[in-house]
């Protein structure tokens, strides 16, 4: 009898019961997945392309949304100022919003993984000194760490590069403000790993500090990680929606979900609703799923929770 596939095993095991018997796990995956893929497929799936300017036209701006007098299918969420259609700025906007999101998590894990690795493992004056930088940071909001960094990298810029190393810069600041999470839960659970019998036995045998690190640490303490990048991911999101919203985010030219609220906010009054409310509406529903899919993660990965 041969043996089951991974998709087969993984199904069938502790996590994957846990899974399809949480309605609410079930749903915000599929939330998730209507939306990542309405984002990774956006220039197939969206009845316009937002990014054309030429095939904009004053004339159909403000074009409202299905179920309102005057609206037209083939703007079923409307049009906003300069013509584009509401429904493909959003879909194209989720694509630059998960693109920040998930780079600048996995550079927040990459540092915070390292640091609370060396902190955990070699204690001392090394664990002291990184935790203090850690704690240090963690006393300021992360959306002000973000906005600090980005001013600072953003002055230091030449003019002509500003616009083209922007996104880079986003990743950067929102990155750099989320590893102390990482860091101060890797380290805790690297200072329970280091004194286990395991640990003990590769260091009598001589294996280099940094193969334990790698091979046998890492390994058990990355739960919680996983944990904490779902959760991060929301948090990276925001804000990068934040920072757009503010006007120190991404330029113009490649509008994210916090730049599309921000240009809709202008006429949030004066009767034009949807420009702003419906990519408000897909960034709720997009951090709400993520947020759903960490907090069910965190309790199949724990059995205590169970």
């Amino acid at each position: 009898m041969s043996d089951p596939s991974p998709v087969s095993r993984a199904w069938n095991s502790d996590m994957g019961y846990s899974f399809r018997t949480s309605p609410v796990a079930l749903v915000s995956a599929l939330i998730a997945l209507i939306l990542i893929v309405a984002a990774l497929f956006a220039p197939l799936l969206a009845p316009h392309d937002p990014m054309d300017v030429a095939s904009l036209s004053l004339m159909d701006s403000f074009k409202p949304p299905i179920g309102m007098p005057d609206a037209d299918w083939s703007n079923i969420l409307g049009t906003d100022n300069q013509g584009r259609d509401v429904l493909s700025a959003i879909m194209y906007g989720m694509r630059i919003s998960l693109v920040v999101g998930v780079l600048s998590t996995l550079f927040a894990i990459i540092v915070g993984v390292g640091v609370g690795l060396l902190a955990g493992y070699l204690g001392g004056v090394s664990d002291a000194l990184l935790m203090r930088i850690a704690d240090v940071q963690l006393t300021f909001p992360s959306i002000l760490t973000a906005l600090l960094v980005d001013g600072v990298i953003t002055a230091a810029l030449p003019g002509t590069m500003r616009e083209a190393l922007q996104i880079y810069v986003i990743i950067f600041a929102i990155g750099i403000s989320l590893w102390p999470n990482f860091a101060r839960t890797v380290r805790g659970s690297t200072l329970v790993e280091r004194n286990k019998d395991y640990v003990m036995a590769a260091r009598v045998i001589g294996v280099p500090s940094w193969r334990i690190m790698v091979n046998h640490v890492l390994p058990n303490v990355i739960g919680p990680v996983m944990v904490i990048a779902t959760l991060g991911l929301g948090q990276a999101v925001i804000a990068e929606a934040t920072l757009s919203f503010l006007g120190v985010g991404l330029p113009s030219t490649q509008p994210s979900l916090g730049t599309l609220i921000r240009f809709g906010n202008d006429f949030l009054f004066s009767g034009q609703w949807w420009v702003s409310v419906f990519p408000g509406i897909a960034l709720i529903l997009m951090v709400l799923a993520i947020n759903l899919l960490g907090d069910w993660l965190r309790d199949a990965l724990n059995p205590r929770l169970r």
